[in-house]
C-alpha cells in the first residue's frame, strides 16, 4: 500500500452536508478552546468551513468567544455590532473599522455574512445564555488603541484623560507610524516611551474600582475595553521596539500578546460556567510550533502555548490545500491581487493528501498521529498576505510533524480566493495561467 492509498483508508470525506462535521465535534468533546488554522490568509474555503465549524459550537456546544487575528479597536465596533449596541446598520458597515493593510481578511464576503449570523444569534438567544462576543487578539493597533483609550477616559474622568494624552504624546513625533518609532528607540535617536505606557496602564488598572462604581455594571465592559486597549498600546510598544531586534522576539512577543488577550477575555467573562473561545488565526500561529522549524529558531506560538496552559481542553485543527488560487498581495501594502497558487512542492504534506484523489476529507491526527506516513518530517505550505511563488521553497515552507502540530487537519485539494469587499481591476483580471497563451 502506497502512502497515499494509506492516507485515503483514514481520511474522513467531506461532501458539503450538514453531518460532515458530526465527527469532529465529537473530537472536541468538551474542549474549551478549538483553535482554527488556515494555510492561506485569503482562501474562500478556509474562512467558509471555519464558519460553519464555528456555528456549530456556538450553537450545539455553547461556546461565546471568537477571537481572530485582528487588532482589538476594529473587531470592537464589530463586536458590537454583533451585540446590537451600535448604530452600525449592517456587516458591511461594522466592519469599515479593518481599514489597516491587508483589508481583505476580515473585509470579505464570507465574513460579513458570517458576523450578520452572529448578530440574528444573539437577538434570537436565550437572555439566560451568555451572547456571543467577537475580538482581535493582535497588537499593531498602537494609535487607534491610543485614540481608544483617550476616549474612554474623557467620558469617564477628564483629569485621567489629559495625563494619558500627556503621557501617550511620546508617539507624536512619528505621524502614526509605529515601524519610525521602533527604528528611532533602536538606533538610539530617542528614548523609550516604554515608562509612558506602563503608567498608563497601571493608572487605569487602579481606577477601575472608581470608575466602575461612578457608572455602574453596565460600564463593566467599556473599562474592560479600555484596559486592554492600554495593554495593547504597551504591548504594541515593546513588539515595534522589537522588531529591528530580530525575527524571533518580535514573533514571541506577539504571539503572547495574543495568548494573553485570550486568558484576559475568558476571565473577564467568567461566569457560572467557564467560558469556551474559538480562534481564527493562521496555521503558522495555531499550530503548535514545537512540531515545526519555528521551535529551532526560538520561536514560539498560540497553540504551543495554549496547549502548554490548558492541555487536553484545547484542540487544534489546520486547514492544507494543493491548489487554486488565493488573494494576496506582492510587496507589503501592495493592492489584493488573485494570483494563482501553484501545485504543492513535491515531499509535501499537501502533495501526499492530493495523490489520495480525494476532492475534501479530513484526519483525525489523534488517533493516526503515531502512523508513520504521517509522522514522517514533511515540508508544509504557508501563504500570508503576500504571495511570491518565483520564490516559494524559501519564502512559503517549513518542516512540520503534522500529528504533533494539530489534533485534526482538514485538505480540500482546490480552493479559490476569497473575494473582498472592495474588488479591484488588479483583483477582476486575476492572474494569467503559466500556460498562457497556449493553454498547455
Amino acid at each position: 500500500m502506497t502512502d497515499a492509498e494509506f492516507v485515503r483508508e483514514i481520511a474522513r470525506p467531506l461532501s458539503g452536508g450538514p453531518g460532515d462535521y458530526d465527527p469532529l465535534l465529537e473530537l472536541i468533546g468538551e474542549a474549551r478552546f478549538v483553535l482554527l488554522g488556515e494555510a492561506t490568509h485569503g482562501t474562500h474555503e478556509f474562512y467558509f468551513e471555519r464558519a460553519m465549524i464555528t456555528k456549530r459550537l456556538i450553537a450545539e456546544k455553547g461556546f461565546s468567544i471568537v477571537a481572530i487575528e485582528a487588532d482589538w479597536p476594529d473587531s470592537s465596533r464589530v463586536h458590537r455590532y454583533v451585540r446590537g449596541t451600535t448604530a452600525d446598520a449592517t456587516a458591511d458597515e461594522a466592519l469599515l473599522g479593518f481599514r489597516r493593510f491587508p483589508t481583505w481578511m476580515w473585509r470579505n464576503t464570507v465574513v460579513v455574512k458570517f458576523v450578520e449570523w452572529l448578530r440574528r444569534f444573539n437577538n434570537e438567544l436565550d437572555p439566560k445564555q451568555a451572547p456571543v462576543g467577537f475580538y482581535g487578539m493582535d497588537l499593531y493597533s498602537l494609535h487607534t488603541s491610543i485614540d481608544a483609550v483617550l476616549k474612554y477616559l474623557e467620558n469617564v474622568d477628564p483629569d485621567a484623560a489629559r495625563r494619558a494624552r500627556s503621557r501617550y504624546a511620546c508617539f507624536d513625533h512619528f505621524s502614526r507610524k509605529p515601524q519610525e518609532y521602533g527604528y528611532a528607540t533602536t538606533v538610539d535617536a530617542m528614548e523609550s516611551c516604554e515608562e509612558a505606557v506602563v503608567e498608563q496602564l497601571l493608572e487605569l488598572q487602579q481606577k477601575a474600582r472608581e470608575f466602575l462604581s461612578r457608572d455602574g455594571e453596565v460600564a463593566a465592559e467599556e473599562l474592560f475595553f479600555a484596559e486592554q486597549n492600554a495593554r495593547l498600546v504597551k504591548d504594541a510598544e515593546q513588539y515595534y521596539r522589537a522588531m529591528f531586534r530580530g525575527r524571533a522576539s518580535s514573533w514571541n512577543l506577539r504571539d503572547r500578546h495574543m495568548m494573553e488577550t485570550v486568558e484576559s477575555l475568558v476571565a473577564h467573562l467568567d461566569g457560572s460556567r467557564q467560558p469556551k473561545a474559538i480562534l481564527w488565526a493562521h496555521n503558522s500561529h495555531l499550530g503548535d510550533a514545537r512540531a515545526t522549524e519555528m521551535s529551532h529558531y526560538g520561536e514560539l506560538n498560540v497553540g504551543q502555548l495554549i496547549r502548554e496552559r490548558f492541555s487536553n481542553e484545547a484542540v487544534l485543527i489546520g486547514f492544507t490545500t494543493h491548489h487554486g488560487t488565493v488573494t494576496a498581495a506582492s510587496d507589503w501594502g501592495a493592492p489584493a491581487e488573485r494570483k494563482n497558487v501553484r501545485p504543492a512542492l513535491r515531499g509535501s504534506y499537501e502533495e501526499l493528501f492530493h495523490e489520495t484523489g480525494l476532492p475534501r476529507f479530513w484526519i483525525d491526527l489523534r488517533g493516526a498521529g503515531q502512523i508513520g506516513v504521517l509522522q514522517q518530517r514533511r515540508i508544509e505550505r504557508a501563504i500570508g498576505v503576500i504571495y511570491r511563488p518565483e520564490s516559494e521553497r524559501l519564502s512559503h515552507y517549513f518542516h512540520a510533524r503534522l500529528p504533533e502540530q494539530f489534533d485534526a487537519i482538514i485538505h480540500i485539494d482546490e480552493t479559490r480566493a476569497v473575494e473582498p469587499l472592495e474588488r479591484t481591476s488588479v483583483w477582476e483580471e486575476g492572474e494569467l495561467p503559466e500556460t498562457y497563451p497556449f493553454k498547455l
